[in-house]
């Protein structure tokens, strides 16, 4: 038999991972720090691509299954200014090798595709430390422990089990989004609704820099949206920080800063941390990362996707290298770094683009190039 894999982290990359190990009829626990699956909300839309998500879904069997969960009209795009004069306005064809998912419905997918009890739900890791010969031993907020021969960390940006491999920490990037929901928007929001359209939508203050506001239409009527800002970490926090919100689309056309101000639900601050774009470790015998783990970076439509793409490889290394963890560690890390690398540069360059001057005009470049 296969050595059993243990994986901290139930998020896209986790599943993937254990769903692909599944396959190979290799055993796999993962441990998750939420109570149960429903227990947070899942974020909003994923493009889930065709050079890295769609590949490892492929190997997951489940192509058809996340086809089903694929929502029609959404590679739409729409670029406006402030006023909500239209700049760049793309329909969906149906041609577009982007699709867009509900996060969550992903991982409900991924979930059911599991057998039962593969994912010990409330188990939050407090720490991780080497027993010698590749296997380490987790400790859990419980004062549990198991122990493990082959360890993978995909616990996002905080990951407990990153510092087995590596000393750094995410840095905060000098901007963050706003993160609001309009419900049943077309009958509670319809002029915020319209403009939106039946995809993306993407707001620019053309007389400054370092403001985006970005809003999707999601698969239940609701307007999911963000505003994006350049400011100092504690510049979102305090009493005040609605208000200082509101401030910031003050003058915007009405329908558009409604995005904002009407919110259903309370703003919630979403600060933008990174590692180094370069982010490696020598290799530690028994223990990798994958996804935000191993790499996180501001958004650049890369993330989920990158993680589940590393987790198919890293499973299909597991299966073909029986018994030699040690060669599969170094088979799958091998093409993650440099990979991990080129999306962290092109994702800072996106992200320079789109909150620096002429973004309007940088982002509708990328559309139409």
């Amino acid at each position: 038999m296969s050595t059993p894999v243990t994986i901290v982290g139930a998020g896209l990359g986790g599943l993937t991972l254990a769903r692909v190990l599944h396959r190979h009829g290799i055993p796999a626990t993962v441990f998750e720090a939420e109570p149960s699956p429903t227990s947070r909300t899942q974020g909003g839309m994923l493009d889930i691509h065709d050079y890295n998500g769609q590949p490892a879904l492929a190997a997951a069997g489940l192509t058809a299954e996340f086809r089903r969960l694929v929502l029609p009209g959404r590679e739409s795009y729409r670029v406006t200014d402030r006023d909500g004069r239209i700049l760049f306005d793309k329909a969906d064809e149906g041609t577009g090798d982007s699709p867009e998912v509900q996060r969550g419905a992903l991982r409900t997918m991924l979930l059911d595709s599991l057998p039962a009890g593969t994912v010990r739900w409330g188990h939050r890791v407090r720490a991780a430390r080497p027993l010698g010969d590749g296997r380490h031993e987790l400790t859990f907020a419980d004062g549990g422990t198991v122990a493990t021969d082959l360890l993978v960390g995909a616990d996002g940006t905080w990951s407990r089990v990153r510092p087995l491999l590596s000393d750094a920490v995410p840095e905060y990037r000098g901007a963050s989004a706003v993160e609001t929901f309009l419900f049943d928007a077309d009958s509670r929001h319809p002029a915020s609704a319209k403009a939106v359209g039946g995809g993306s939508l993407f707001v620019f203050d053309r007389s400054v820099s370092g403001k985006l506001l970005l809003a999707h239409r999601e698969s239940d009527g609701n307007l999911h949206a963000y505003l994006w800002l350049s400011r100092p970490l504690d510049w979102f926090t305090g009493p005040d920080a609605p208000a200082r919100f509101a401030a910031e689309i003050e003058g915007w056309s009405p329908e558009l800063a409604a995005l904002i101000t009407d919110s259903d639900t309370p703003p919630a601050h979403r600060p933008h941390f990174g590692l180094p774009i370069d982010h490696r470790w020598n290799r530690v015998p028994g223990v990798t990362l994958l996804g935000d783990a191993a790499h996180v970076q501001p958004p650049n439509g890369e993330g989920a996707n990158l993680a589940m793409l590393e987790a198919a490889e890293l499973a299909t290394a597991i299966a073909a290298h029986p018994g030699d963890v040690e060669a599969a560690l170094a088979a799958y890390e091998a093409p993650m770094f440099p990979r991990a690398t080129e999306a962290a540069t092109e994702g800072r360059i996106l992200n320079q683009n789109l909150l620096g001057p002429d973004a309007a005009e940088n982002l509708i470049s990328v559309f139409t190039g």
